[in-house]
């Protein structure tokens, strides 16, 4: 399903409902503490005006019960208010905790077709402060909307009560302010919210670019032009922010004049029937102290209302991704992949756009257990391509891959990628040890295996002489390694993981004539049962490989003995 546009509000409302299902029981402890608290302050100004009464012999009841009623309720508004946030702050952080790891499964399922034009810093805009914008909802909204429903029929229960001319003066107040404006400030400021959310977004995604550029920035003296592009981004948001700003203080202030006007209109109302002989001055004045406590809790639905917008917005950013469909869809009832005997591509095309030239086109060759094959052909030919068609990244546009004759689409691809292991261009250093790093291949290595792997990848002697060898923090020595200590390291990880197959994208691009050999070497003596496939724009690295197959434009491909 693709992602759906525009979404309204009732549509992520009931979506953002559904995610706190889970929580259901705290949110409920909440809401109930959010009324009761709520009635607790009606009953405090309800008390506080029979107390005055009783004192000056207007109505029956000892003022000590009356304010005994006003303690009792002022502290039912303290423990309500201290239930209210705590549980629905615990329930919030919960919610988002499971939303940050759905986002991070369905971005593993996405990734890497689907994510090719979304931007890093986007993403990660969405995963942490999108995110946390959700955590008002949750922990803000739920409450109050239950709470503006029951405190004005409350209200119009007590009103009625005392007289029922009462009723259309506080009416049409309570749905001008409860429903009418509420609604009225959605529709006139979301796309102000939307906006807003785009552009810190866009910023986040600016400045990853740029802290990792800095090395170019400076090497093409590019500081002052990504400043003032830095400024202009920064100026884009204060513009959209001063626009949310505004709408929110219309929104907030403009509830404000009808809550006055109400109070008037109920003085005015209750003059009337003065004038025309109806005497009683206990229930007026009860139903002022209530309507007064009634409006400064529904007030605070304003408050509610302006920050919806953002929340509205980033809900809207974190959905357009879980709705997002992956590329590569798994088989209901997948296969599990034994050891792998032999490897076919059956007529193969693929492009990364469908309405574009074929990247591969008619691709046809096989791999048997323990073959070394050596992809070779001009940049942007299509060698990685196969390598990301075999894992299963992509599928092909046209034709079939195999592995021991069982389609590729019908194999688990946990079981495809434990049996295959890739080794790219670029290694990547998660912030954590050198041995985590390397451990990265084999859950529960243990420490004589990491060794022995860093020792076949030829990075043993660089690792010891450091200060603290395997348990050096790659966070303070990752800007300090070469590339090619890196892509050692990498290659270190993907030999401790043992596979059935080793796929390698240019293992050799960083490393110099004797790394290389080193490598080769170690292939060939410690790797000899093992099917490999090595891409490379290097023939030297390709030396000792059994097939050799070369790729150019005018032919789908061509394989030699090496």
């Amino acid at each position: 399903m693709p992602p759906q546009r525009n979404p309204g509000i009732l549509s992520l409302s009931r979506r953002l409902f559904r995610i706190a299902a889970p929580q259901k029981r705290s949110l409920v402890v909440s809401t109930l503490a959010s009324i009761l608290g709520n009635f607790a302050h009606l009953g405090l100004m309800a008390s506080g005006a029979l107390l005055i009464l009783s004192a000056a012999g207007l109505n029956r009841g000892a003022p000590v019960v009356w304010g005994g009623l006003m303690l009792l309720c002022s502290a039912g508004i303290g423990i309500c208010r201290y239930f209210e946030g705590l549980v629905s702050h615990v329930a919030a952080y919960k919610l988002l905790a499971d939303m940050r790891g759905n986002l991070f499964e369905m971005l593993r399922c996405l990734a890497p077709a689907r994510l090719l034009d979304r931007q890093k810093g986007d993403i990660l805009s969405v995963a942490v402060a999108d995110i946390e914008t959700i955590e008002f909802f949750f922990a803000h909204t739920i409450g109050p909307l239950f709470t503006i429903i029951l405190l004005p029929l409350v209200s119009l229960c007590i009103a009625g009560s005392v007289h029922i001319l009462f009723l259309p003066v506080l009416l049409p107040v309570y749905l001008l302010i409860c429903l009418a404006l509420p609604l009225l400030a959605i529709k006139t400021g979301r796309a102000m919210g939307q906006d807003y959310r785009k552009r810190v977004g866009d910023l986040k995604s600016f400045m990853v670019e740029s802290v990792s550029s800095l090395k170019e920035v400076q090497i093409f003296n590019y500081g002052e032009k990504r400043m003032a592009e830095a400024l202009e981004k920064t100026a884009g948001i204060n513009r959209a922010a001063h626009a949310l700003t505004l709408h929110r203080q219309i929104v907030t202030s403009a509830p404000v004049f009808f809550i006055y006007l109400a109070r008037i209109l109920v003085i005015a109302t209750a003059s009337y029937l003065a004038l025309r002989g109806y005497e009683n001055p206990a229930g007026i004045i009860v139903l002022s102290f209530v309507v007064s406590a009634s409006f400064s809790s529904t007030q605070s639905l304003t408050t509610v209302i302006s920050n919806l917008l953002e929340t509205y917005a980033a809900a809207e950013r974190y959905f357009a991704i879980m709705d997002d469909r992956p590329e590569i869809i798994e088989d209901p009832s997948p296969v599990e992949l034994g050891s792998i005997e032999t490897v076919e591509f059956d007529r193969v095309s693929f492009g990364y756009r469908r309405d574009r030239e074929a990247v591969i086109q008619d691709l046809s060759f096989t791999i048997k257990k323990g073959e070394k094959i050596g992809v070779i052909g001009e940049s942007g030919i299509g060698k990685s391509t196969i390598i990301r068609l075999l894992l299963r990244f992509w599928e092909p546009l046209a034709g079939e891959i195999r592995i021991n004759g069982i389609p590729l689409q019908k194999i688990s691809l946990k079981s495809l990628r434990s049996r295959i292991v890739m080794l790219e261009q670029e290694t990547f250093i998660f912030n954590d040890t050198i041995a985590a790093n390397i451990a990265l291949g084999k859950t529960g290595a243990s420490e004589e295996e990491i060794v022995l792997s860093a020792q076949r990848a030829h990075i043993h002697g660089f690792i010891s002489a450091l200060p603290e060898a395997y348990q050096t923090p790659m966070g303070e020595l990752n800007g300090r390694i070469s590339g090619g200590e890196r892509q050692r390291i990498g290659i270190a990880r993907a030999m401790l993981s043992n596979p059935d197959m080793l796929v390698m994208d240019e293992p050799t691009s960083n490393l110099d004539v004797l790394n290389e050999k080193s490598l080769l070497k170690t292939l060939k003596d410690e790797y000899g049962d093992t099917t490999i496939l090595i891409v490379s724009h290097r023939r030297s690295t390709l030396t000792g490989c059994d097939h050799i197959l070369r790729l150019d434009k005018k032919s789908p491909q061509h394989k030699d003995t090496a």
